[in-house]
């Protein structure tokens, strides 16, 4: 007999238990979007190139179209629609309205779930390719645009909202909310 391609696993997406059988070759990204209807998620480039697919796991920032959904299990995953606090917008979210941080939208939550990540990432202390001084004894680098764009490079934006994302970042970061503002 030969092996098992699928396996039964349970996902922990936005506080909630989800049991599916996944082929082993799903990814985060599919299982999201095709099996649980958590479309917010977007497919952008499906390479891990673009950002479309940020999701939150445990916290940090990741690619869901890199990532098997197997890999997945035992972990916590905020995808878009788990950042809110009910009615409640996220500041990152309401940052992104009041700022026009979006044209068309598309990659609109995985730039927000990326943003989350980028505030706490540098409430942490995490230095950045800019960052002039890494020696922890510095402190956290000033959130400067240039920071801000750095930590968010890997999120791209075809409609070029970049100048307003930053600004709705920056606002968001002044505001002291990451992702300790999102739905457990």
């Amino acid at each position: 007999m030969p092996p098992s391609t699928s396996s039964d696993l349970t996902l922990s997406v936005n506080g909630e238990k989800y049991t599916l059988t996944v082929d082993h070759r799903t990814t985060l990204l599919d299982a999201l979007r095709e099996r649980l209807d958590l479309t917010g998620t977007k497919k952008g480039c499906d390479q891990g190139q673009c950002g479309a697919c940020t999701v939150l796991v445990d916290g940090r920032r990741g690619v869901a179209c890199l990532q098997l959904a197997v890999a997945a299990e035992g972990r916590e995953i905020t995808t878009i629609e788990g950042v809110a606090d009910g009615e409640r917008l996220h500041p990152v979210q309401q940052a992104f309205l009041d700022l026009d941080g979006l044209q068309c939208g598309y990659c609109t939550p995985g730039q927000i779930c990326s943003a989350i990540a980028v505030i706490e990432e540098h409430a942490a202390g995490w230095p950045s390719a800019v960052t002039g001084d890494v020696r922890p004894e510095a402190g956290p680098p000033a959130l400067t645009p240039e920071e801000i764009r750095e930590r968010m490079s890997g999120n791209l934006c075809r409609c070029g909202a970049y100048v307003s994302i930053m600004q709705a970042v920056a606002r968001a970061a002044g505001s002291g909310q990451g992702s300790e503002g999102a739905a457990a």
